[in-house]
């Protein structure tokens, strides 16, 4: 069909895009290397290899010349720039990087305006280089098929053909079941292991982590179905570009506590997109985005918020996981969902103290309802899914997510937006609340991570480990970060989840054991069902895999207290128990192992005023004596030294017992006792999170004086009776050795030089007391 003027209008605005596009400094066009064709006097290889040379200068002028009879042959031409460009080139070089980028523009904007320009195919062209030299390895258009990240380095161009990659050791897969499809199809016909329980297997906690495992992993992934991106479901309801507006200024301009804008983490990212397996590699950022709202570029609500989903899904894998950066992206995604809900928050500002998450705690000091535990936040959590006002769904779907049964999800954790909450899909479900009527939801159960439980020092983890727990929770759908998956080890050991549970890029952990928080207890899972919904127990279709070559063992690491990563959890250090799943505790009962516990947030004292020193500091005491204790204790106190005087500093004996944990912990003793007119009051749990806490008892830190460091002599080891003993039997051997006459009589030694006995203490003391006797008795 000829190309209309409207046609030939928008390919010269797709051109132009192209030919402006920048570097996310602005300092470099990108399509400068491809504006003309490659001089055949320098490179005449390139003419042997390439059999269509292209580029953009040449294609404008046909444009303009209105040469082309197809739309689609100038998308061709265009695409074949790129594509000569990638077969050409090494991966690793600059040239490559730019002709990526650039071919997720070129695709980006001629879908912008499908309603003028054809729908391209995804095939490659025929005339590619790929097609004529039958390249496998080369990688179709499309960001869905974007290389893995290249370094930095800028290599030449190369003179022969680019040698296919080896593939896999397992068949090619075809193209995958998406997230939203319904039936859950098989993906691609691979050797699998199927559903159900495995038998449990014997892992080797000294089993290392080779070269050649690493290799088995890369080389499985590598063939993996990609993941396409977000569905086309779940998106926010139609609003004006106003209100479009409205949000992208919230997220731009929204600080912390301090002041600081959270939206710098943001900006300082890069606008090219190199990540691998984001199902995008299109130029995007928070400025970007905002300059299109502006301009108002987005045809529906539904293009802008994909395009922020995007992003911060960039901004995830940009940033290294538990970072101060990733904690910030995570609040600011948090803030956009509820931005876009069906209730926005007041504002601007906009402040939250569960930083925008739903619930008042996460794991580590949430509490289940009905709960017996004093410490924590209770009522946050249950022990079982909870039937009460809701209609159970089959599924929901969430800004491009279509969450189901037994699906894995990161949720928002308001304690701490660096380590989202890891939890599996109970039920979905439609709240029947009043006041939440229609809202649709999902039950979850909480896995614990290695910083949120407490266990020994020499205990190791396998890497991205996590615990099971008996706590669920109901989340709304804006506490959902993003899908992910958990393995259960048999599993984890012989090969990675099909899709749609897991693609390459998605974060993925691995579970062994179930923890019991109150308790402080690891049990070994064996029975891997009673872990899953029963929906998906001994399903053929629940997480099957492909499997390796052999048996894989991640790798190992030491707790997180003591790796030196300075990580801060509402877990520690401290004594638990490790036994196998149904195994009794000798002696019956719980086999807790862990201090007895206070008043909850109650201000507690440390085991000794030694170990104040080594883990705290000075800084870090607070003394709070029998004059302070009626006063509330409050953030700013903790920074304020009230230093005792030396009477204060003197403990008699018994009191440093209690100061060491041997006695009575109690604020009352320590003030002096029932009689002292001490008031006592329970330290606010908002206020309490602000103090450092034991890494042993989880208990805050408490201190009736500031540190001392006052040498103390060591006391005598032996009565004086026994040393006299000593000292007496020392002078017998000594007195029966000077009777001997050792030296014999030629040696000409005298008695009267022979060594003298020394008395002893006692006998001296005797000798005097004798002496002064007589003496009085004489004057008397």
């Amino acid at each position: 069909m000829p190309v209309t003027a409207a046609q030939r209008h928008a390919i010269e605005e797709v051109i132009n895009v192209l030919t402006n596009a920048t570097n996310p400094r602005g300092k470099r066009r990108l399509a400068d290397m491809f504006m003309e064709l490659v001089d055949r006097e320098h490179w005449p290889e390139y003419y042997e290899v390439i059999p269509e040379p292209r580029c953009i200068s040449g294609i404008k002028t046909n444009v303009e010349k209105n040469k082309y009879k197809d739309p689609l042959a100038a998308y061709e031409d265009l695409n074949l720039v790129f594509l000569n460009a990638l077969y050409y080139n090494e991966d690793e070089s600059q040239i490559s990087k730019d002709a990526t980028t650039l071919q997720g523009i070129l695709e980006n904007e001629w879908k912008q305006r499908s309603a003028i320009l054809p729908t391209p195919r995804k095939s490659l062209p025929p005339r590619s280089a790929q097609k004529v030299h039958g390249d496998a390895s080369a990688p179709e258009p499309g960001p869905s098929k974007q290389r893995s990240s290249p370094a930095p380095a800028q290599s030449s161009p190369r003179s022969v053909p680019a040698t296919p990659a080896p593939a896999p050791a397992l068949a090619t897969p075809a193209t995958p079941a998406t997230v939203h499809t319904p039936d859950r199809q098989a993906s691609p016909d691979m050797e699998i292991d199927v559903g159900g329980t495995p038998e449990p297997e014997v892992v080797s906690n000294d089993t290392p982590r080779d070269p050649e495992s690493d290799e088995i992993v890369r080389q499985l992934e590598k063939g993996l179905p990609r993941w396409e991106g977000f569905a086309d479901v779940g998106w926010m309801d139609d609003v004006g570009n106003e209100r479009r507006l409205e949000i992208v200024l919230g997220i731009s301009k929204h600080t912390d506590a301090s002041g600081t804008p959270l939206a710098a983490t943001l900006e300082a990212m890069p606008e090219e997109t190199t990540i691998p397996d984001l199902g995008f590699n299109t130029p995007l950022s928070l400025t970007l985005i905002e300059s299109r709202v502006r301009m108002n570029y987005y045809a529906s609500s539904k293009d802008f918020d994909k395009e922020m989903s995007q992003l911060f899904l960039k901004a995830r894998r940009w940033f290294e996981f538990g970072s101060d950066a990733y904690g910030n992206i995570l609040v600011l995604q948090r803030l956009y969902h509820a931005l876009t809900s069906l209730n926005p928050p007041p504002g601007p500002p906009y402040t939250s103290t569960t930083n925008f998450a739903s619930l008042r705690a996460g794991p580590g000091t949430a509490k289940p309802l009905h709960t017996t535990d004093a410490e924590g936040v209770p009522g946050v959590t249950t022990f079982r899914v909870s039937t009460k006002d809701r209609t159970f769904v089959d599924e929901v779907h969430f800004k491009g997510w279509s969450v189901r049964l037994a699906d894995w999800l990161h949720l928002s954790n308001p304690d701490d937006p660096r380590r989202p909450i890891i939890g599996q899909v109970f039920r979905c479900y439609v709240s029947d609340e009043i006041g939440k009527k229609g809202l649709p939801g999902v039950t979850v159960c909480w896995y614990y991570r290695p910083e949120q439980t407490f266990h020994p020092a020499n205990r190791s983890f396998w890497e991205r480990e996590v615990f099971k727990t008996s706590h669920f929770a109901d989340h709304p759908l804006e506490d959902i970060i993003e899908k992910i998956a958990c393995q259960f080890t048999a599993r984890h050991i012989r090969g990675r989840p099909r899709p749609p549970y897991w693609y390459p890029g998605w974060p993925l952990y691995v579970c062994d054991s179930r923890y019991n928080d109150r308790e402080r207890i690891f049990v070994k899972i064996k029975n891997w069902n009673s872990c899953v919904p029963e929906e998906v127990r001994k399903s053929t279709e629940f997480m099957p895999i492909y499997p390796f070559e052999r048996s894989v063992f991640p790798r190992r690491f030491s707790s997180p207290f003591i790796s030196g990563k300075n990580v801060k959890g509402p877990g520690g250090i401290g004594d638990v128990i490790e036994k196998g799943e149904g195994e009794k505790i000798e002696g019956g009962g719980t086999g807790r192992r862990r201090p007895k516990r206070g008043v909850a947030g109650a201000a507690v004292m440390t085991p000794s005023r030694s170990e104040q020193t080594d883990r705290m500091g000075p800084s870090k005491g607070l003394y709070v004596g029998p004059s302070a204790a009626t006063q509330p204790v409050t953030p700013a106190a903790a920074n304020t030294y009230q230093y005792a005087t030396p009477a204060q500093t003197q403990y008699p004996r018994a009191q440093s017992a209690q100061l060491r944990g041997d006695g009575d912990r109690s604020i009352l003793t320590v003030a002096g006792g029932a009689s002292a007119n001490v008031t006592t009051e329970k330290l606010p749990a908002e206020t309490a999170k602000h103090f450092d806490r034991d890494p042993e008892t989880n208990e805050v830190l408490w201190f009736s004086a500031p540190p001392v460091d006052i040498p103390h002599p060591p006391g005598p080891r032996h009565s004086l009776a026994y040393l006299h003993f000593l000292a007496k039997k020392r002078k017998g051997e000594e007195r029966a050795n000077n009777a001997m006459d050792v030296d014999g009589p030629d040696s000409g030694a005298s008695p009267s030089k022979r060594a003298r006995v020394q008395p002893t203490a006692t006998e001296t003391l005797h000798a005097l007391l004798q002496q002064f006797e007589i003496q009085f008795g004489r004057a008397t």
